[in-house]
């Protein structure tokens, strides 16, 4: 049977909400702690999404670069230095792809470090979910209840369902944005300084290149090959996109982007099976850039906390039930120990001393 590239339905539109969880956050923290512009933000978001879409014919999640994201929101970024850091991190995976160091490293990575990194995505997913829920008990367990019941659903699909409770919930409160807040908006022409890009890479991002080599990459890949047997993406082509993205964009006002494990299985879990999902969440993005903008960042504070935290607590079960396919032994050393050393430390020394006690191991 022949694998349809698109398909528009609801069960594709609601794949393309699957990765709320991990953008809603920080999506509020870029718009309303450091200034950022919300058309640029959100319609460069969403014509990166139709263009992966496009290209690969596959869901393809563009996600927040997320230690750049926390840093950025912790310390009080301008808006110029987030858009120089999204230059840099262009620079960075453009040089990775032409000289083929992103090769190089995936083919050295043990399936064991791979989905060490998974579990420990999913770990800190999982507190954060937790935190979320914990916002309104009553109603994450109603909205993890629907997940569990209409997940399979082609008429009521879970993520659909969720999305109009929330805000159902808002405009009872009455929190929706006024009428005249809907307005034509166009993304900014943005610019930084070459010592804004330089800075940006001492402040954060050089710890975040590990985690995107790692989860956005080399995990993205491995989950596509899962999900997508006959369709694999390699490593190389998925530096490109994420190289040329972040060079082009952040001109227009776009902030740092990613692909990322957690996001495709978050997209997958709630439906998503073509590049139609893509297509939708993009359409769904430049629309609300475009026309709403000014209402934006008062809907996404607005928006129950609780369902985003059920959402990303079944994303969380998604994510990490891959580590069951380990082998028991040996191959369970280096997971622990990847999973362990991140937590305790960062990625980037987790999956460093995942690598070095798998070859240790190997030699011994």
């Amino acid at each position: 049977m022949k694998i349809k590239s698109f398909e528009f339905n609801l069960r594709e539109l609601a794949g393309s909400m699957g990765d709320f969880g991990t953008l809603f956050p920080l999506a509020i923290g870029y718009i309303a702690v450091c200034g950022l512009d919300p058309a640029g933000f959100l319609v460069m978001m969403g014509l990166a999404n139709v263009a992966t879409g496009l290209i690969y014919k596959l869901p393809m999640p563009i996600e927040p670069m997320k230690v750049l994201a926390v840093v950025a929101i912790a310390q009080h970024w301008t808006p110029s230095l987030i858009y120089a850091s999204g230059f840099a991190m262009g620079i960075v995976w453009v040089l990775f792809a032409a000289t083929g160091i992103i090769g190089r490293l995936a083919k050295i990575t043990p399936r064991s470090v791979v989905r060490g990194i998974q579990a420990t995505l999913g770990i800190i997913l999982a507190v954060e979910a937790l935190k979320m829920i914990s916002t309104g008990w009553l109603l994450g367990v109603v909205a993890i209840v629907i997940v569990l019941v209409l997940r399979e659903s082609r008429y009521a699909p879970a993520a659909v369902v969720l999305m109009l409770l929330g805000i159902g919930i808002v405009a009872f409160q009455g929190r929706l944005p006024s009428a005249d807040l809907i307005r034509f908006t166009l993304p900014p022409f943005t610019g930084f300084s070459p010592k804004e890009v330089w800075d940006s890479l001492v402040r954060a991002g050089f710890a975040q290149i590990p985690l995107t080599i790692t989860n956005a990459t080399i995990a993205t890949s491995a989950l596509i090959g899962i999900y997508f047997p006959d369709r694999p993406v390699g490593v190389g082509k998925l530096s490109w996109n994420q190289g040329i993205m972040n060079l082009v964009l952040p001109f227009f006002g776009g902030m740092p982007m990613c692909h990322g494990s957690g996001g495709l299985a978050g997209q997958y879990y709630f439906g998503a099976r073509t590049g139609g999902t893509n297509l939708f969440e993009g359409a769904i993005e430049i629309a609300l850039g475009l026309f709403f903008a000014a209402a934006i960042a008062g809907l996404f504070a607005a928006f129950p906390t609780a369902i985003i935290g059920a959402m990303m607590f079944l994303v969380v079960i998604e994510l990490t039930k891959f580590v069951r396919d380990v082998r028991p032994g040996r191959d369970l050393i280096p997971l622990v120990l990847t999973v362990a050393v991140s937590l305790l430390l960062n990625m980037a020394v987790g999956f460093a001393a995942g690598l070095a006690v798998h070859y240790a191991m190997e030699k011994w």
